[in-house]
């Protein structure tokens, strides 16, 4: 039975393992970030979902609402968007349900956008004039695990060039970061004529992509993760990393706030209502002198914390969400 959990007073907070949640927080603390590891999505958990109640641009969006694409073009693009997204994010459906759907619209997507002679150096242009903007707090985040060498995964559907641009545009793209996404390729001429390797979809962000890979075979010692999403696809970025002793899952619930609440307890999601991360994660201690934020040996846990937004598990968690 869920239970509530006395220490956050700011909020109605129902927790079904609130003590599995402290002993996670505990060891993440107590590890530090010399076994720190991030793993992240980008697009609506980097970026922002919205700003001043207008919807912000995706690193897809940034190309579609760009003077490089057709008007015919971009209406396509749209009619894919208005047909798979609710497939998406559709409650009642299982991934595995979802699955051909998700490569169909990536794909239909991606033969699109290669039929309108896209040249490389479009890229930085069509970035500098949409109006994407990283979430409050970037530059504190990625300065923080810059500065304390921990490794940041981004785990991307998105475009990778595209996403890439927006980072090295902010001045924040450090040699910790590491990006798997959906890199365009060009002809000898520039011009775009598909896609890198294998194609990355919402739901096969998990090791069937990352196998190949040794990225995390280089991490050993990097035992804890703090994954950082916005989708039930997110939950799987670290399947198949080696070595995880703790992980703690981060959230952002950006849409269809009202039509979840029932699935989030159905699936041991913790709503958590009005909190930031900070006040969260601070309440987990009620001494704050040696709390998660108030731990000097563990700083990218206050950068993490300027964003508001939602706690989720993987097997426990909280789940927060800010109005």
């Amino acid at each position: 039975m869920a239970e509530e959990v006395s220490t956050l007073m700011k909020a109605t907070v129902l927790m079904r393992q609130p003590g599995r949640v402290q002993e996670i927080v505990g060891a993440l603390r107590k590890g530090g970030e010399d076994r720190l590891q991030v793993i992240s999505d980008f697009d609506m958990t980097l970026s922002r979902f919205a700003y001043n109640g207008i919807r912000c641009p995706s690193s897809y969006n940034i190309l579609d609402n760009s003077k490089i694409i057709s008007e015919e073009c971009r209406k396509e693009l749209k009619a894919l968007f208005h047909h798979y997204y609710p497939i998406e994010i559709d409650p009642h459906r299982t991934i595995k349900e979802k699955l051909p759907h998700m490569v169909e619209w990536w794909t239909k997507a991606h033969d699109l956008l290669c039929q309108q002679k896209i040249q490389k150096f479009q890229i930085a242009q069509v970035v500098r004039e949409s109006n994407a903007m990283l979430r409050d707090g970037y530059k504190t985040f990625f300065n923080t695990l810059s500065q304390n060498n921990i490794p940041l995964f981004i785990f991307s559907a998105g475009i990778g060039d595209v996403l890439e641009e927006m980072i090295r545009q902010r001045k924040v793209f450090h040699p910790n970061i590491h990006i798997m996404s959906n890199y365009m390729e060009f002809d000898e001429d520039g011009f775009l004529n598909g896609f890198k390797g294998q194609l990355i979809h919402t739901y096969n962000k998990n090791s069937s992509v990352f196998e190949n890979s040794n990225y995390f075979q280089q991490l050993q010692g990097k035992t804890n993760i703090l994954l950082l999403g916005d989708s039930m696809g997110d939950l799987t970025m670290a399947d198949g990393v080696p070595g995880v002793e703790n992980i703690l899952k981060i959230g952002f619930l950006n849409d269809k706030v009202g039509m979840r609440p029932g699935l989030f307890m159905a699936g041991s999601f913790i709503p958590v209502m009005g909190y930031t991360l900070c006040e969260v994660l601070e309440a987990q201690r009620s001494d704050t002198s040696h709390s998660l934020l108030g731990n000097k040996r563990y700083p990218v846990v206050r950068a993490v914390c300027t964003a508001q937004g939602m706690i989720w598990r993987s097997e426990h968690i909280i789940r927060a969400h800010t109005y």
